[in-house]
């Protein structure tokens, strides 16, 4: 396993939409918009390239609000999907595909259903993909486990945000380590 590099990463935020997120345990849904938002915060310090869908927005709502703040301070705009796996969605393919990344951080909902395809997908086309393990949710935690076993039996590694965000960052010491090492505490 290669170290994340942030300028041959990309971030990739699947689905986090406000009827998804109303289904999901409080507890759960704090923890992945917190864990999304650090990971964000960090993808901005480090240049790493965002990209974020949105299934079905007609009936699912836009992202969630703290996140869709973040994202368009950061001039993303999440594309809309229907696919399950975001990469069959041409707009997403090709906006993941534009960096040429060597691997690909995923995180979001529903981790068994969009997470894993998506994941999956993403390793067949032949990125390393981390799958967020403190940024994903299903309504069930049964479903969340099993869709996190899943991407990993597809070849994707189950990481946690603090793992992703050192990794991109390499050493302590710089002005970036000092806002991220705020962020994580």
């Amino acid at each position: 396993m290669d170290r994340l590099i942030p300028d041959r990463t990309v971030l990739l935020v699947v689905d986090v939409q406000e009827r998804l997120a109303a289904a999901m345990p409080a507890p759960v849904m704090e923890r992945l918009t917190a864990s999304t938002l650090v990971l964000l915060e960090a993808a901005r310090l480090l240049g790493v390239p965002v990209v974020a869908s949105e299934q079905y927005p007609k009936g699912l709502g836009p992202t969630v609000p703290a996140v869709t703040e973040k994202l368009r301070a950061m001039g993303v705009e999440a594309i809309a999907k229907t696919t399950f796996d975001a990469c069959g969605e041409p707009r997403l393919a090709k906006a993941i595909g534009q960096t040429q990344p060597t691997a690909v951080v995923v995180v979001g909902m529903e981790t068994h259903v969009c997470v894993f395809q998506t994941a999956r997908e993403l390793v067949k086309r032949g990125h390393a993909v981390h799958v967020v393990s403190d940024a994903v949710a299903s309504r069930r935690d049964d479903n969340r486990t099993l869709g996190l076993a899943l991407a990993e039996r597809a070849g994707a590694f189950v990481t946690p945000t603090e793992t992703v965000v050192f990794d991109w960052l390499e050493r302590a010491g710089s002005d970036a380590f000092k806002a991220i090492s705020k962020l994580v505490r």
